[in-house]
């Protein structure tokens, strides 16, 4: 059997915000048929907007009255509305109920339900592994009974079911869930590999290190579970005061009453006490900030997230798709003398064609992009799995690859060349060396590269007082040449989802505020933990826009700093707007008690209050 308070909260849950929304249209309608005189039904026409709005506002008073006590904004608006309808003023009493629950809906629409992202993430995770038993029989079973010690075998494609060691074979891996870098990972026997990561090309067999609970996609799991649990949510600036303003008002009410012998001055003050501007002040400023956000290419997906953003006073960026733009792209091609750059680039162009390889993409990608020229057939493509490729072009022996496909070639390097490469190496290059019939032609450069916006919105962030620090998964001489070029000072490499929580984490514990910005799986635990998280909408994962309380719709992030700005300008309005009510509130309320103003005068400076508070913080909509 339901108890009194849960029928109470199924009747207030029932039809939702459409409902909301038609209460309202109709609790309008009636009240200016009240106001203009027309009773079409045989009692005044205020009642409408009486029992369609001000019934569930006494119903959600009788609530949290009886489970927790709790003394919200509710507790008063029930009183003003039951000694307005007491004493006759039926269109006092329905002016404030269709006031307040006009408040209200902007708040619930301001205010959205949390969004963990857990359920994708479950989804990502194995569900069988191919288990090797010592008579070689390979029998698939379910991941989560994979024990430490057995061994497993990977298919090309496959995703790798539990945290372990290579034994036997080598090949690449996509480890973008768990760092955020798009370039796959060559590896090979003896190095470790992790559940959640995608197996892209060589069959491999792994021995089991961590399993289950233990396994870095349920440890994943874990963090952004932890992580939306900490996040507490901001409480109504009406609901923070409504002990104090039901109590003043109470006693205001009853002393006047008792004073005067005049019951109408103690029911005007019910209803000027009434907190509908007070109400209104914050979701009318959020709302406008929103859409104005809306148009920047923002979509702000948790009400209160702008209040929390106009506190930061840092913002952690991920390198990989938010500050570059997340995909190789050939910067420079180096020749030995025999050959000119544009034919390694043409060879290497024709020989990597048909490579399935990320790296062997971008190169053609480039190619295509800066050369009108035709891609050159070739033939006879092999892959070498974590080397490199070999294939025929124009009657030439093309081999693509790193220094290991060189060594096993017997090519030689020149000192010269060495020393170029490396330099590009420090700099968090990937460097691909092209041979040409067995001798070494020259060398492909690839790099991430920086976004064209990136430098001028982190200088014009810094002008806001706020703090950008680069917190990324790539190693430490590619995150190092990446602040450098933007003049961030602060940076951090290397960083594994955890390494990206704690960070946080830590500068939580300072007592500062931290906005979080990424795109990817591996972002979701800080994007959820942090203050404000914003993520890549574009080319974000799913998992990521749902973690974040913002998604940039565009991936545009220029417009970053016209977001906190525009924080800080709401904060601002939503100050002058509470002052601005409260201030109203007070001459009312002294109008009230010495006999100026009677319930109905009461509602309509409410009323005057209410607009002044919508006109002012629709402001925003133009803010620039």
């Amino acid at each position: 059997m339901k108890s009194f308070t849960e029928k109470l909260e199924s009747i207030l849950e029932f039809g939702g915000t459409k409902k909301d929304i038609l209460f309202l249209i109709f609790g309008g309608i009636s009240l200016l048929l009240s106001l203009a005189n027309i009773n079409i039904l045989p009692f005044d026409m205020a009642w409408i907007a009486i029992i369609l709005c001000g019934v569930p506002i006494i119903l959600e008073a009788i609530i949290g009255l009886i489970t927790e006590f709790d003394i919200k904004a509710d507790v008063l608006v029930s009183l003003a509305l039951i000694a307005s309808v007491l004493i006759g003023e039926d269109f006092a009493a329905g002016e404030v109920a269709f006031i307040m629950q006009l408040g209200a809906l902007l708040e619930d629409l301001t205010v959205a339900k949390a969004r963990s992202g857990i359920e994708k993430l479950v989804k990502l995770t194995p569900q069988t592994a191919r288990v090797i038993y010592n008579n070689d029989n390979i029998e698939i079973i379910p991941a989560q009974t994979v024990k430490v010690g057995q061994r497993l075998r990977v298919l090309a494609g496959e995703t790798i079911p539990v945290d372990g060691i290579i034994i036997s074979g080598q090949t690449s891996i996509n480890e973008a869930v768990m760092t955020g870098e798009s370039l796959p990972v060559d590896k090979t026997v003896g190095d470790e590999v992790s559940s959640g990561t995608v197996n892209q090309f060589g069959t491999f067999e792994m021995e089991a290190t961590k399993v289950g609970e233990d396994s870095s996609i349920q440890r994943m799991i874990r963090l952004v579970e932890s992580a939306d649990a900490g996040k507490a949510k901001i409480v109504g600036m009406a609901d923070r005061w409504a002990t104090w303003i039901v109590v003043i008002a109470l006693t205001a009410a009853a002393l006047t009453g008792f004073i005067t012998k005049e019951i109408i001055r103690a029911v005007t003050i019910l209803v000027v006490f009434c907190p509908c501007a007070l109400v209104l002040a914050t979701p009318t400023a959020i709302m406008a900030a929103i859409g104005n956000a809306t148009k920047h290419g923002f979509l702000v997906r948790e009400g209160d997230a702008l209040e929390r953003l106009s506190t930061v006073s840092s913002v952690a960026f991920d390198k990989t798709g938010t500050l570059t733009y997340g995909k190789p792209e050939v910067i420079d091609v180096k020749t030995t003398g025999n050959y000119t750059q544009e034919q390694i680039f043409s060879f290497a162009a024709a020989a990597e064609a048909l490579s399935e390889h990320p790296i062997g993409k971008a190169i053609v990608k480039s190619y295509k992009q800066k050369n009108n020229n035709n891609i050159k057939s070739a033939s006879d493509f092999s892959l070498i799995i974590g080397k490199g490729i070999t294939a025929t072009v124009e009657n030439k022996k093309i081999i693509a690859g790193n220094q290991k496909l060189l060594s096993e070639n017997n090519i030689k390097m020149p000192n010269n060349i060495n020393n170029q490469a490396d330099f590009h190496l420090n700099n968090g290059c990937t460097v691909i060396y092209i041979a040409i019939d067995n001798k070494l032609a020259g060398f492909i450069v690839l790099s991430d590269t920086i976004r064209e916006q990136s430098m001028d919105m982190l200088n014009k962030l810094k002008q806001t007082n706020v703090n950008p620090v680069l917190l990324s998964g790539d190693n430490i001489n590619s995150a190092k040449n990446i602040a450098n070029k933007l003049k961030i000072n602060e940076f951090i490499s290397n960083c594994l989802p955890e390494d990206k929580l704690k960070y946080i984490k830590d500068y939580q514990k300072t007592g500062k505020k931290i906005c979080m910005i990424g795109d990817g799986i591996n972002d979701a635990p800080a994007l959820k933990i942090a203050d404000v998280g914003i993520a890549m909408g574009g080319i974000g994962s799913d998992i990521a826009v749902d973690a974040a309380d913002i998604a940039l719709v565009d991936d545009e992030i220029k417009e970053l700093p016209h977001l906190l700005k525009l924080s800080k300008k709401m904060m601002n309005t939503i100050k002058l707007n509470l002052v601005f009510s409260m201030g109203l509130n007070f001459l009312a309320i002294y109008l009230a008690i010495t006999g100026n103003i009677n319930p109905v005068i009461g509602a309509l400076v409410h009323n005057a209050g209410s607009v002044a508070v919508i006109i002012n913080s629709a402001l925003l909509l133009k803010t620039k």
